[in-house]
C-alpha cells in the first residue's frame, strides 16, 4: 500500500514538473516576445506613429471595414448553416465542400481574385462594361467577407447540429408563432455563440493585411502601415505600435470569449429537427446555398481563367506557359519550403497540443489552470504582432532566416484552437480510465497508447489537418522572418502581383489550394477508414459480449 501512494505521488511530481516546463516554454514563446514588442516602443515612435495623419485614418478605416464585413459575414453564413442543418436538400455534401473552399488559399489570394473579377481590366469588368472600381474600402470588404464567411459557417454549423429540436415542438403545440419562437427560443440559445463568432469574425479581419494590401486602394488600414513600416522602411519601433494596437481588438475578444463560455452540462438527449420540406424553403434554401457557392468558388474560377491565359488581359488563349514561368522564378523551392513547414508544424504542434491538453484534462492540479490558460493565451496575438515580436526578440540569433523559427512561430500562432480540440475530447472520455489502469498495473505511457490514442483518433487527425493547411496558406506570422532561402510559396503571391504577373500570382494561388485539397482529402479518408475500423471493433466485442 505503502509502494502505491508513493508511486503515486512520483507520477504526480512528475506530471506537475512536465506542465511547468511546458508552461515555461509557453511562457517564453507566447508572452515573452510580446512583452519584449512592448519594451522595443519608445516616446519618439509612439508620437511620431500616432500623431501621423495615416494612423486615424488607418483605425478609422479598419475598425468600419472590419465591423461592416463582419456584420454581413454572420448574415451569410447564418443563412448557409441554416439552410444546410435545417431544410431537406439534396448535394449537401457538395455544398459544404464548395462553401469552405476559400479557407483553403491565403487571404491576400482573395484580393487577387477580386482584381482579377473587378479591376480596371477585370474578366466581368470588361464583359459588363462596368464603371465602378473593386478599390477602395468595399473592395476590402467584399474581400474580407470571401476570406471570413466560411469560418462563421463552419462555427455556426455546428452550433445549429446540436441544438435540441424538442422546446421548438412544445412551442409549436402550445400554439406560439414563429417569431416569439425565434425571439424566445432561438436568440437566446444563439447569443453565447454568436457573441463568440462575432469577435472571432471581427478578430480575422481587422488584423489581416492581405485583402487590403491588394484592394484597399487609398483607404489604407491599421495591419497595412504597419507591414509597410516593418517590410519597407524597417521601422521596428513604428511597427511595434501598429502591432500594439492591433493588440487590442484581439485581447478584447479573447476575455469576452473566455467569459462568454457556456459551462453548462451538455445535453445527450436532444431531439434532432424534422427537415423542413416545403417547396418555397427548399427553393430559398437552394437559391442561398448556389449563390454562396458561386461567390466561394469566383477567385478560384478567376485563377484558372489568367493562370492559363498567354497574357492577361490582353489574350486569353491557353497556354501552360506560366506554370513553367512560376517554376523558373523558384515557385519549386518555395512549395518544399511550404510543405517542409507545414509538415513540421502539424507533427510538433499536434504532439505539443495533445500532451499538454492530456496533462491539464486528465492530471488535474492547480498548476492545470495556468497551463490550460497560457496554452489558449496565443489566440489573442494576432499572426502579424507574433511575426513582429519574434523578429525584435530572434532577430541576430542562430535560428533567424530558417525554417525554425518559421515552424516555431506557426506553431505558436496556430495552438489554441487544436489545444482546445483535444482538450474538450479528452474531457469528454470515462474519468476512471486512470484509475482502472492503476489498478491493473498498466502504465500511463500504455494507457495513451492503447486507450486514449485510438479514442481521440479523429480529433487528432482534425488538429493535423488544421496545422496543415493554416502554414501553406498563412502569411501574416511568417511575412517579416522570411528570407530568400526560407520564404513560403504563400508570399510569392504579393510578389507576382507587384511585378503585374497576375499568372504566375494565379498558379500560386491555384498551387496551395490543390495541396490543401490533396491533404484535406486524404485525411478525410484516413478518418473514415479509421471511424469503420472502430466501429466494427465495437460491434465485434459486443457479439463476444453477448
Amino acid at each position: 500500500m505503502k509502494k502505491r501512494i508513493t508511486s503515486f505521488f512520483s507520477r504526480f511530481q512528475n506530471a506537475d514538473a512536465a506542465k511547468t516546463v511546458i508552461g515555461i516554454i509557453f511562457f517564453i514563446l507566447v508572452i515573452y516576445p510580446v512583452v519584449r514588442m512592448l519594451l522595443f516602443i519608445d516616446a519618439e515612435s509612439l508620437q511620431n506613429a500616432i500623431g501621423h495623419p495615416s494612423f486615424i485614418r488607418g483605425l478609422s478605416n479598419s475598425v468600419i471595414i472590419a465591423t461592416t464585413a463582419t456584420l454581413i459575414t454572420i448574415v451569410i453564413a447564418y443563412a448557409l448553416a441554416w439552410c444546410l442543418e435545417r431544410v431537406d436538400m439534396k448535394g449537401k455534401g457538395l455544398f459544404r465542400v464548395v462553401l469552405i473552399l476559400p479557407m483553403l488559399i491565403p487571404s491576400i489570394s482573395h484580393g487577387m481574385g477580386l482584381i482579377v473579377l473587378f479591376g480596371n481590366n477585370g474578366i466581368i469588368t470588361n464583359f459588363l462594361n462596368l464603371t465602378t472600381s473593386i478599390y477602395g474600402r468595399w473592395g476590402v470588404i467584399c474581400g474580407s467577407i470571401m476570406y471570413a464567411f466560411p469560418v462563421a459557417f463552419l462555427m455556426f454549423a455546428d452550433v445549429l447540429k446540436y441544438e435540441d429540436a424538442a422546446p421548438y415542438e412544445a412551442a409549436s403545440i402550445l400554439g406560439i408563432p414563429k417569431h416569439r419562437q425565434l425571439a424566445s427560443i432561438s436568440m437566446p440559445f444563439l447569443r453565447k455563440p454568436l457573441i463568440s463568432i462575432a469577435f472571432s469574425v471581427f478578430t480575422m479581419i481587422i488584423t489581416d493585411y492581405g485583402v487590403p494590401l491588394m484592394v484597399g486602394g487609398n483607404d489604407i488600414t491599421i495591419p497595412v502601415i504597419m507591414y509597410q513600416e516593418v517590410i519597407g522602411q524597417l521601422n521596428f519601433p513604428k511597427g511595434a505600435v501598429y502591432g500594439v494596437v492591433l493588440l487590442v481588438p484581439a485581447l478584447i475578444a479573447f476575455v469576452v470569449d473566455i467569459l462568454n463560455k457556456d459551462h453548462a452540462n451538455s445535453r445527450y438527449d436532444t431531439r434532432s429537427f424534422v427537415l423542413i420540406q416545403k417547396p418555397a424553403t427548399r427553393a430559398f434554401a437552394y437559391t442561398t446555398c448556389v449563390v454562396g457557392s458561386l461567390l466561394a468558388v469566383l477567385p478560384i474560377f478567376a485563377f484558372v481563367c489568367i493562370g492559363f491565359a498567354k497574357k492577361y488581359p490582353i489574350d486569353l488563349s491557353l497556354t501552360m506557359a506560366n506554370i513553367q514561368k512560376t517554376l523558373n522564378m523558384g515557385a519549386i523551392d518555395y512549395l518544399l519550403n511550404s510543405v517542409i513547414i507545414a509538415i513540421g508544424v502539424s507533427i510538433i504542434g499536434t504532439a505539443v497540443s495533445f500532451i499538454t491538453a492530456y496533462l491539464t484534462a486528465r492530471m488535474k492540479s492547480q498548476l492545470s489552470k495556468f497551463l490550460h490558460l497560457i496554452s489558449i493565451t496565443s489566440a489573442a496575438v494576432p499572426g502579424i504582432v507574433l511575426g513582429l515580436a519574434y523578429v525584435i526578440v530572434f532577430k541576430g540569433s542562430f535560428i533567424y532566416g530558417t525554417l525554425v523559427i518559421l515552424i516555431m512561430v506557426n506553431v505558436i500562432h496556430f495552438i489554441a484552437s487544436p489545444y482546445l480540440m483535444m482538450y474538450n475530447s479528452m474531457n469528454k472520455l470515462n474519468e476512471n480510465l486512470e484509475a482502472v489502469g492503476e489498478t491493473l498495473g498498466i502504465g500511463r505511457l500504455r494507457m495513451i497508447m492503447d486507450v486514449f490514442i485510438p479514442q481521440v483518433r479523429s480529433t487528432i487527425i482534425e488538429m493535423v489537418s488544421y496545422f496543415f493547411v493554416n502554414s501553406m496558406m498563412t502569411i501574416s506570422a511568417v511575412s517579416f522572418l522570411v528570407t530568400t532561402r526560407n520564404k513560403p510559396i504563400a508570399l510569392m503571391i504579393n510578389q507576382f502581383e507587384a511585378q503585374m504577373q497576375l499568372e504566375c500570382a494565379a498558379i500560386v494561388s491555384l498551387t496551395i489550394l490543390c495541396v490543401n485539397l490533396i491533404i484535406k482529402g486524404t485525411l478525410q479518408i484516413v478518418a473514415k477508414r479509421t471511424s469503420i475500423r472502430k466501429y466494427e471493433v465495437n460491434q465485434n466485442d459486443f457479439q463476444e459480449a453477448v
